[in-house]
């Protein structure tokens, strides 16, 4: 029957009555499919119909990797004092306290301290949803006295990327940043400690010029983007046309710049498998 001719009214509900659907409920990955969000969760942020790794931070990281979600961490409160004074369409010091209202965080990376699989691990984790994961005086600085902590507690660390560069309003204090983490790193390697890299979607500029790259072992996860300049750029600088999957952690472990890509469900029990049998200890079940 046409909608014209009905003689009885369907179900109705009054505007005041009608309810949105709360935001957060549903997950839409790039490919189009729909995923519960709790599913979601309990599949580690890993889209059961296609694989996709959405892209997480530190709390997700930690949960991750750490037994029971427990651990300790370093240099919570620390924030820059913008010595440059910057301002380009806002002030520097504006832009951080927005990114700190709207994120719950102090900069771009979290470092702790906590047991894996029950031995100790110190972990930097990058945010990305801090000013685009940028690398600032404070990125640096924490990542280094991470690295100190691991040094003189003998402990194995590992950085997890996830970053678009260098803090352009930090200008050259940024870039300091890159020599400074790569000391540090010489450091724990010239005392044999272990140092894992996890560069996840997406690992850029400076990061992917300093830490990012100099692992005992370098990995990442199914389909990140890891390169210096991003792929628009460097086509546009080049004019070609860049060959299939350019930067992806696929294409990086096929030349040779990464050791293995793992799923991130598996993460855990990977990284904590080479640490045994990096430090010839029993393998941990």
């Amino acid at each position: 029957m046409a909608w014209f001719k009905r003689t009885q009214k369907g179900i109705q509900t009054p505007t005041e009555h009608k309810k949105d659907v709360p935001k957060g409920l549903w997950y839409k990955s790039p490919t189009g499919k729909i995923v519960d969000a709790e599913q979601l969760e309990s599949n580690f942020y890993v889209s059961p119909e296609d694989g996709y790794h959405v892209r997480i931070g530190s709390n997700e990281y930690f949960k991750i990797l750490f037994d029971d979600n427990k651990y300790k961490e370093l240099d919570k409160g620390m924030t820059s004092k913008d010595p440059l004074d910057f301002e380009d369409t806002k002030k520097y010091t504006d832009r951080l306290k927005a990114a700190q209202e709207k994120t719950g965080l102090k900069d771009a990376v979290r470092c702790a301290v906590g047991k894996s699989k029950g031995k100790d691990l110190v972990i930097a984790c990058m945010d990305f949803k801090f000013v685009g994961g940028s690398m600032g005086s404070v990125v640096g600085e924490k990542i280094a006295r991470a690295a100190d902590y691991a040094l003189k507690n003998k402990l194995p660390f590992m950085i997890i990327s996830k970053s678009g560069g260098a803090r352009m309003q930090e200008a050259a204090l940024s870039l300091m940043q890159l020599a400074k983490t790569s000391v540090k790193l010489a450091q724990l390697a010239d005392a044999k400690i272990p140092y894992i890299s996890l560069a996840t979607d997406p690992t850029t500029g400076g990061t992917t010029a300093s830490f990012a790259m100099l692992g005992d072992i370098n990995i990442s996860e199914p389909g990140a983007l890891i390169g210096f300049a991003g792929p628009r750029v460097v086509k546009d600088t080049t004019g070609k046309d860049l060959p299939k999957d350019f930067q992806t952690s696929e294409f990086l472990k096929e030349k040779g710049f990464l050791d293995f890509i793992t799923k991130r469900s598996e993460l855990k029990d990977k990284i904590n498998l080479y640490l045994d049998l990096i430090q010839n200890q029993p393998v941990r079940a």
